[in-house]
Formats: structure tokens, C-alpha cells, sequence
């Protein structure tokens, strides 16, 4: 019997209350999909102002709901795909991710890190701070809790589960109905934050989800963050970055040469005298309250060169592993075993 997918569409939503949704692509094939209503700074940034939240504005315009993949991606036709109980793609690099999301066809892009940041945020203040994969198929601080391997290291022990396999507490609400395994498993390249040089970049709110904004290396729609969060030119005086001399938010690095760090998130130092902008905190580039309760969540970084972001974390980064996890350090050409993505949608 043919699968009728109008049908498919129609049971998850009915299962889910409306919670989860599918949504088909330019070939007709489904992906199973969490909308994410708007949602404003005051509503999850300590102090946060009454303005959208970055992660639902694309080129200016707010968008009342944004369409998060629910499951880590897997690949067909050189097109992305949220479905569960899938053994995710791994071993890609960022432009290829890229690609396979946006051959989805238009509203169809990479995840926007603007978005992740919201979902991260959200959790938090929700009390939901998923757990997931981050220690050989189970979590790390509630070993009880496994998936369903769908690799195994040399060692036999299980590396990648399949999508969606653990608990409802490896999903960003705990429960079903949210988005899994933002905690480990694989980590997933994001769109719009890199650094370069250590001076954080980043493509202006959720405009990443436009195919026709350029996310290649030279592009320039990337953009630097000054003090009072407005955006200006990257290589401007003054503009945020991750010193290479301490495990700090700056305006000026601390030393000449280039460096890796990496510390819990609610640790970050930042600069004497430097007034941290809302933005940054809206992007998880800084704790909105300092040595907060992340879960002990991880943020590295390496100032050389351009470093793209990649999120939440792998199998084996235990308790440093989570939904406030940034690794900048990889560059877009690096694709390894632990590193996947997920799809977004957006009506354009």
C-alpha cells in the first residue's frame, strides 16, 4: 500500500496536539518539524527588553513561527531530512550542510544559530535543559537514561543512537513532542556565527535562512557586533571578540598570538569596564546571568582564523556536552565522524 503522506501529515499532528507538524519539500518528501512561536527577549533573557527575539527576523521582517527540525538530519537526494529512528548523517562539512538543506527548496536552510540560541534559552528558563547521547549512548549525569546505538567505536561502546531514540528527557520540552537530541549525539553545524580572528561574526539575526544571503567565507553579509550592539563592518575598532589570552568576552585581545580556550559558560570572564549589548546575550555569546546554571555547558573557541560555530555536542564531551555547548574552532572544510546538522523552515 502507498504511503499517503497527506495522511502522515495529518497523524502527527493529531498525536502531538499540533505540536509537531510535517512539512514537504520541493521532491514531496516529508520532514517531521517543531514549530517555535515568537518569542521576545523579556521572555527568556534575564533583564531582556520587550523586542523579537533575533532568532525570528529574517531581512527585517518578524516571523510569528519558526519550523526547528525535530530529529538530527539524515540525507537523500542531496536534500536534509528530520525523520526518526534514523542513524544521523555525520562526516560533512559546513557547505555541504549548507547545500543539502537549501536544496530543500526556498525557506529551506541551514539551521540559523540565532534560532538554536532561542530554543537554548527557552529550555533554560523553562526549566527543560535537554539531556541526551554525551557519554557512548547514554547521558553522563543520568546514566539510566540510553538510546539505541546506531554506531559503535572500536571498542564496541555505542557512539551515534538513533534519532529520537532516547527519553523524553533528551527533548528540549521533556517531552515527545519536542525537538531531540540537542545534547550530544552528534554536533550540529549552525548558520550565521563564526569567528575570525577571534572577532565574533555573525549574519545579522535569521537572515541565513535567505538563499540569497551568501554564508561563504568572503561574504558581506557577515557582520561584527560593536559594544552598543550595533552592527558594523568586522575589523572595526573595538568590536566584540573571544580573547586568546584568557577565557573572556573583549574588545581588545589580550595576546599576540592565536589561541584555543574553552571553559563553562557561566565562567565566561568578559573585559573590565566592557557593558556586555543584549544581543550578545540573546546569542548565547554570553551568559545573560553569570555563573548561572548552564548544566556546566561548554563554549570553546580558537582565534585563528575563521572558525565556524558548531552546537550542542558529541557522545563522548559528557557533562561539558549540551544545549549551551559552542564549539568554535572547527573550520567550514572539516567533517568528521561526530559533526552532523539539522534543517530549518521558515515561510519566505
Amino acid at each position: 500500500m502507498a504511503l499517503n503522506l497527506d495522511d502522515m501529515k495529518l497523524a502527527v499532528e493529531a498525536v502531538s496536539g499540533g505540536e509537531n507538524t510535517v512539512l514537504f519539500d520541493d521532491q514531496g518528501y516529508p520532514s517531521i518539524m517543531v514549530p517555535i512561536n515568537k518569542l521576545m527577549n523579556s521572555d527568556i533573557i534575564a533583564g531582556g527588553s520587550s523586542i523579537v527575539h533575533p532568532g525570528f527576523q529574517v531581512n527585517s521582517v518578524e516571523k510569528d513561527v519558526m519550523y526547528f527540525s525535530k530529529f538530527q538530519n539524515i540525507v537523500m537526494n542531496e536534500r536534509a531530512y528530520s525523520l526518526p529512528l534514523r542513524d544521523p548523517k555525520a562526516s560533512i562539512n559546513f557547505d555541504t550542510s549548507l547545500t543539502y538543506c537549501r536544496n530543500k527548496g526556498k525557506g529551506w536552510s541551514l539551521t540559523p544559530f540565532s534560532l538554536w540560541a532561542a530554543v537554548a534559552l527557552w529550555t533554560r528558563k523553562n526549566g527543560t535543559m535537554p539531556h541526551g547521547n554525551n557519554n557512548y549512548g547514554q547521558d553522563s549525569a543520568y546514566s539510566y537514561e540510553k538510546g539505541t546505538p546506531a554506531t559503535r567505536g572500536s571498542d564496541t561502546r555505542p557512539n551515534r543512537c538513533l534519532t529520537g531514540s532516547g527519553p523524553k528527557t533528551w527533548y528540549h520540552d521533556h517531552t515527545k513532542n519536542g525537538i531531540a537530541d540537542l545534547n550530544g549525539n552528534v554536533w550540529e553545524w549552525n548558520a550565521g556565527l563564526r569567528t575570525n580572528g577571534g572577532e565574533i561574526n555573525i549574519i545579522p539575526y535569521a537572515n541565513a535562512m535567505d538563499p540569497d544571503v551568501s554564508l561563504g567565507a568572503s561574504s558581506t553579509a557577515w557582520k561584527a557586533i560593536a559594544e552598543d550592539g550595533s552592527l558594523v563592518e568586522p575589523g572595526t575598532s573595538g568590536t566584540l571578540k573571544y580573547d586568546n589570552g584568557s577565557y573572556a568576552l573583549v574588545k581588545t585581545l589580550t595576546a599576540s598570538e592565536a589561541a584555543s580556550k574553552s571553559g563553562s559558560f557561566a565562567a565566561m570572564a568578559k573585559e573590565t569596564g566592557l557593558t556586555v549589548p543584549e544581543l550578545a546575550k540573546a546569542l548565547i555569546l554570553y551568559p545573560d546571568e553569570p555563573n548561572g546554571d548552564y548544566g556546566g555547558d561548554y563554549h570553546w573557541w580558537n582565534t585563528d582564523g575563521e572558525r565556524m560555530a558548531i552546537c550542542g555536542g558529541g557522545w563522548s564531551y559528557t557533562g561539558r556536552a549540551g544545549v549551551f555547548g559552542v564549539y568554535l574552532t572547527n573550520s567550514r572544510s572539516d567533517a568528521i565522524d561526530g559533526l552532523g546538522f539539522r534543517a530549518a523552515y521558515c515561510p519566505l
